[in-house]
């Protein structure tokens, strides 16, 4: 199996071993560099320092010409030098004193006017040349020290064999540079393959999750793994969130079901019983009402149903319209509610409604039918002659709506489960109250699509409270 194979293009692993690779070759590129350019420098200044040494033998071997007009001449009978170098030697007039015997050329080297170092190329080799000025006395032990005669000395030799040891110090370092990559890569490999082994574990674990099994097992390398901790947690809890949903989603299906069901089975009752025999006109008007107050029924739980999805999917208005003024809605909703009440002989009651607006992150929509929901389930279940108290209050950077009725509570072995859909304590009561049990339900999902809470609390025979906690965004 190939690393392409292994790793896949858009692989981690493959992407990481690639940049790790191109950073050890982009290095190891480097290094040649300076090496070659150390190596250069080093081998031409010991060159520098060679060719200033023989430049000054061959000035040591210009000697006096014992001559009348005190000439210098150049002694050849101790010079030695290595048969490939070239020179030249002139006196301050410009007389050619001498010459190596390998000299290309009849005439004089066109030279630099100042002393150093240059290059040029004689035949097919290049030379790297000297050119250097001195000065030898003649006749010293005449009165005056003698008589001072200049000299000037033109001294190469080919850079062959630099470059080669140049180039052969540069290869040294490429091929070892060249081997370490190659050491390298395969370890890098086999390091980046076991440090990733704890992201395939997690990857192998997550893979087995379904909508059937979320069963969910991260390995403890993958906890423990400062990078992977992280994902582990948000996976961990994303697919708490999942089964929970998919959890809901079974359950609501099966209730919504099971309750259509048994709504369609009591207009077909209904049904059945009308015909069963012949009727006068009045039992057929008598059963065509009980047919359609069935059908009402099949209606608004349908209707709910429609709701509770909508809000549970938070599909709201615009961003603009996503927050409203909870004391407005409450006064809002009260109003329209305050006829059926005084029909149930109930008095709806608004105390201590702020001064300033309450801003809360729900919709006019949704905050109405919050209100509207938790003031019917009290209006439903409370006994004639008395109150509901309806209570808006700021608490530091949140807002509470208390709804208080004075009815006949709730079962405490119920409680646990009001906010349940399709959950109703009573379902003998479900013709006459209308409830489908989904009320509460859609308070809940509401608010908490708000960030906010819900609480109630009750006691058989003296009542419910119910307590809505949202952030105020205006404070």
């Amino acid at each position: 199996m190939t690393l392409r194979s292994t790793f896949g293009k858009t692989s981690i692993a493959f992407r990481l071993i690639a940049a790790v690779m191109l950073v050890e070759l982009a290095s190891a590129a480097l290094v040649i560099l300076l090496a070659w350019g150390y190596e250069r420098h080093s081998h031409f200044r010991s060159f520098d320092v060679m060719l200033h040494g023989r430049a000054d033998s061959v000035l040591g071997a210009v000697q006096d010409a014992e001559d009348v007009g005190d000439n210098v001449m150049l002694d050849l009978a101790d010079l030695h030098v290595p048969p490939d170098d070239v020179y030249e030697v002139w006196d301050g007039r410009g007389k050619l004193l001498g010459r190596s015997a390998n000299w290309q050329g009849s005439g004089g080297m066109v030279v630099p006017g100042h002393n150093g170092f240059f290059r040029t190329r004689l035949g097919h080799h290049e030379y790297r040349l000297l050119l250097m000025r001195g000065t030898r006395i003649v006749d010293p032990g005449e009165p005056g020290g003698g008589k001072l005669r200049f000299v000037t000395i033109l001294y190469g030799a080919p850079t062959e064999h630099v470059w080669e040891a140049i180039y052969g110090a540069v290869e040294f370092y490429a091929a070892g540079m060249l081997l370490l990559v190659l050491i390298t890569g395969p370890l890098i490999a086999w390091v980046l393959h076991r440090g990733l082994e704890p992201l395939r574990q997690l990857a192998t674990m997550a893979g087995r999750v379904s909508a059937d099994s979320w069963e969910f097992s991260p390995p403890a390398s993958a906890r423990e793994t400062v990078e992977l901790a992280p994902l582990t947690q948000a996976l961990e809890n994303a697919l708490r969130r999942l089964e929970r949903s998919f959890t809901q989603q079974r359950t609501f299906v099966s209730d919504a079901a099971h309750e259509l069901k048994t709504a369609v089975a009591v207009v077909k009752s209904s049904l059945q019983l009308v015909g069963m025999r012949p009727r006068t006109v009045e039992e057929y008007q008598a059963g065509n009402e009980r047919v359609l107050a069935d059908t009402a029924r099949i209606e608004e739980l349908v209707a709910k149903m429609l709701t509770m999805a909508r809000v549970e999917s938070g599909a709201a208005g615009s961003v603009a319209d996503s927050n409203c003024d909870l004391s407005q809605c409450v006064g809002r909703t009260v109003a329209e509610l305050e006829t059926f009440a005084t029909v149930r002989q109930l008095e709806l009651v608004v105390r201590d409604l702020p001064a300033t607006p309450c801003i809360v992150p729900l919709n006019a929509e949704d905050c109405m039918l919050v209100v509207s929901n938790l003031l019917m389930n009290a209006i439903q279940h409370s006994p004639p002659d008395a109150q509901i108290e309806v209570r808006v209050a700021m608490r530091d950077n949140a807002v509470e709506l208390t709804i208080q009725d004075y009815g006949d509570g709730i079962d405490p072995a119920a409680l646990p489960h009001v906010f349940d859909r399709f959950y109703r304590g009573d379902p003998s009561r479900t013709r006459a109250t209308g409830g489908s049990g989904l009320g509460l339900a859609i308070c809940k999902a509401a608010i908490e699509k708000a960030a906010g809470a819900i609480t109630l609390t009750s006691e058989p025979g003296q009542g419910t409270t119910a307590r809505v906690h949202l952030p105020n965004i205006a404070h």
